[in-house]
């Protein structure tokens, strides 16, 4: 979030200085700010520097921001088994290439970037923008291992070869007892 006060100035309002995608909360870690005054705003609609009503949350991006949509997911260290419960909930606004066909099956694969990787993968469900997948993976491993790796997901369509069409992944040096719940950005898989 850029600090906009430097140019709070009436009639110096950049737009493009406070452009960022509103489209997709929960931002749990963003705040938003009135374009204007730099004062949180609760409100949907905001008044922009000539007064008018203006929803932020309709200003498009541009560029190549494609989005390839989001994955729900819960984690949770049970340190009295010393075992990490992995829930992969849901993917929202899933996208994936024409070549992929209509609606493959999709899934996700899961890897523990651990120095023997551990690899664990979802069932496969009928491919749509909005996909639960409930599915919950259990490992004995020591808090102090998890704390210095990776959770890596790849979501994968089976047409019929599996291929990955998107990705995203979560440090665990956060990782304790409270089961935490994460919306992680699909990117384009890495080459």
């Amino acid at each position: 979030v850029s600090d906009l006060r430097s140019s709070a100035l009436p009639g110096s309002f950049d737009l493009s200085r406070s452009v960022f995608d509103l489209r997709s909360p929960p931002h749990r870690f963003m705040k938003r700010y009135d374009s204007v005054s730099s004062v949180p705003s609760s409100t949907s609609s905001r008044k922009d520097s000539q007064g008018s009503n203006r929803s932020l949350d309709t200003i498009t991006l541009s560029g190549d921001e494609q989005d390839f949509g989001r994955l729900n997911v819960k984690l949770c260290y049970v340190s009295s088994a010393e075992q990490i419960w992995i829930t992969v909930l849901h993917s929202k606004d899933l996208s994936w290439p024409s070549s992929c066909g209509e609606n493959p099956r999709i899934c996700v694969k899961g890897i523990l970037t651990l120095p023997k990787p551990v690899h664990f993968r979802s069932s496969a469900k009928e491919g749509c923008s909005d996909i639960e997948f409930m599915e919950t993976f259990v490992f004995a491993i020591k808090l102090q291992s998890l704390q210095g790796a990776r959770l890596i997901f790849k979501i994968q369509a089976q047409t019929p070869r599996k291929k990955t069409i998107g990705e995203c992944s979560l440090s665990l040096r956060e990782l304790n007892t409270v089961e935490s719940s994460h919306w992680l950005d699909i990117s384009p898989p890495s080459k």
